[in-house]
């Protein structure tokens, strides 16, 4: 089944992929208008859980100190292994853009419309990366799942790691049939041509 394409919603997706984390999975979402919600009403979205030498909570302005400074610390790395654009994140980001950002991603977890977490240290005190579990614009997906680790981490061979897990997590704890992961399980150049002509039938 097909998605009819207009210009706005075509505009919109662009801006998606420019902007940072949380304008860009509030603009997917708008785009998507999925006919059901991304997860059931009766389903206890994770609000912890716990891996190898790290643990993943929600997103939300507790965390906006370490948060910033994993992604200011990795600026041109995430511009080219996630966002793929100049425009997030960018040396001119300040406190208030990343409260900002912050407020954001709490209140779609808490209406259940998108779900960021933070890749902590057991003990919390430092982020590793994100993980974001959102609705898919693409029919025939049931969520998208994106995520990104510190240069340092990566460096590591912590990306790997975390990917391999986060697959295994949603796997068994989400009540997702279909899951793409744009840019590891589907190629960025492939996913954005289905985004753009609406194919993949539900």
């Amino acid at each position: 089944m097909g998605l009819k394409i207009t210009s706005a919603g075509l505009a919109l997706a662009a801006l998606a992929l420019q902007a940072g984390p949380a304008f860009a999975q509030s603009a997917q979402t708008a785009e998507a208008q999925p006919a059901l919600p991304l997860v059931p009403a009766d389903f206890a979205v994770p609000t912890l859980a716990k891996g190898p030498g790290f643990k993943l909570v929600p997103l939300g302005p507790d965390l906006v100190k370490i948060d910033f400074d994993a992604y200011m610390a990795s600026i041109e790395h995430l511009q080219k292994t996630f966002t793929r654009s100049t425009d997030w994140p960018h040396a001119g980001l300040n406190a208030a853009d990343a409260m900002k950002d912050m407020e954001g991603e709490a209140a779609r977890f808490q209406a259940r419309k998108s779900f960021a977490y933070g890749v902590l240290t057991p003990d919390g005190t430092r982020e590793r990366g994100s993980v974001y579990v959102s609705p898919s614009p693409v029919p025939g997906y049931d969520a998208v799942v994106r995520l990104w680790v510190t240069k340092a981490e990566y460096d590591a061979g912590f990306d790997a790691e975390l990917y391999a897990w986060v697959q295994a997590w949603v796997a068994k704890e989400w009540p997702f049939s279909r899951v793409a992961y744009p840019g590891r399980a589907i190629a960025w150049k492939e996913w954005d041509a289905l985004v753009a002509a609406g194919k993949g039938g539900r």
